[in-house]
């Protein structure tokens, strides 16, 4: 059993069409599903009659970081050992729970192929025959002397050019799975963050704590990408980069970065 974590902010239809979603693919019943709802306008929401079990907390909000560790507390106490912090702007494929319990047999930590879900690219260049396999996420690699994660593969056509299962520096929090050794060695996600480099930060602290991170093309889901923060570009999301992005760096980065990184931040004050 898989328990996946999903954060729902202000954003009901969403989180209502991932919990769709997931209900129609292969072995539903193998996962269990915890919503922490952090919205600040709280709307009536029918979890229904899914044919996985789905738990909703109202919860205040503190942050993504903040949902995910809500989540991963409920299932230690009730017995899980693996899990999956996932946005819930998310649509999944087929054999989703399929490949992902494959993927703790031959990982602690690890993420999967992620594609931007149909109309939802951040160009609009691409034939017709292309929607739907635009990579948003292929793997990941830290650029400490910018202090931003890269997403291999982002924006380009998938042709195959990424699926082989090897060790990556970085696993987007849109879809990371990890289990209880991890949360043992590694800790909780850092609250601090609020939104943005939370992932990030935990990803750091399990190759501190000794686990390498994985990329598994044969994971996949579909991004609806940035909607629970108006999207790429919108005042929210520069606010929260900008910001976690110092902190993160501070803590991770070579000094000479560090250095550039602070008189920067002062000056776009």
């Amino acid at each position: 059993m898989i328990g996946l974590v999903t954060v729902n902010y202000n954003q009901y239809q969403l989180t209502r069409e991932f919990l769709d979603s997931l209900a129609k693919i292969k072995n539903p019943e193998n996962v269990s599903v915890f919503i922490s709802d952090v919205s600040t306008k709280k709307e009536p929401f029918k979890i229904g009659k899914y044919p996985m079990k789905v738990v909703l907390k109202t919860l205040p909000n503190r942050g993504y970081a903040f949902g995910v560790n809500e989540g991963v507390r409920y299932f230690l106490k009730n017995g899980l050992d693996n899990f999956c912090a996932i946005n819930n702007d998310i649509l999944f494929d087929n054999n989703f729970i399929f490949e992902a319990e494959n993927g703790f047999k031959k990982a602690d930590i690890f993420g999967g192929k992620i594609y931007y879900a149909p109309g939802y690219e951040y160009h609009k260049k691409y034939k017709p025959g292309d929607i739907g396999k635009v990579l948003w996420y292929a793997g990941g690699t830290d650029d400490w002397k910018n202090v931003t994660t890269i997403h291999r593969g982002v924006d380009e056509i998938d042709r195959g050019q990424y699926n082989r299962f090897e060790e990556t520096d970085f696993i987007t929090g849109c879809m990371l799975f990890f289990n209880k050794k991890v949360l043992n060695k590694a800790g909780f996600w850092n609250e601090k963050y609020f939104l943005y480099y939370e992932d990030s930060d935990f990803c750091e602290r399990a190759k501190l704590s000794g686990f390498k991170l994985y990329y598994n093309p044969k994971i996949i889901i579909y991004h609806k990408n940035a909607q629970s923060t108006g999207g790429s570009g919108s005042s929210l999301h520069q606010k929260y980069q900008r910001k976690n992005r110092l902190i993160f760096g501070l803590k991770y980065a070579p000094l000479r970065t560090k250095i550039h990184l602070v008189k920067n931040y002062l000056l776009g004050r």
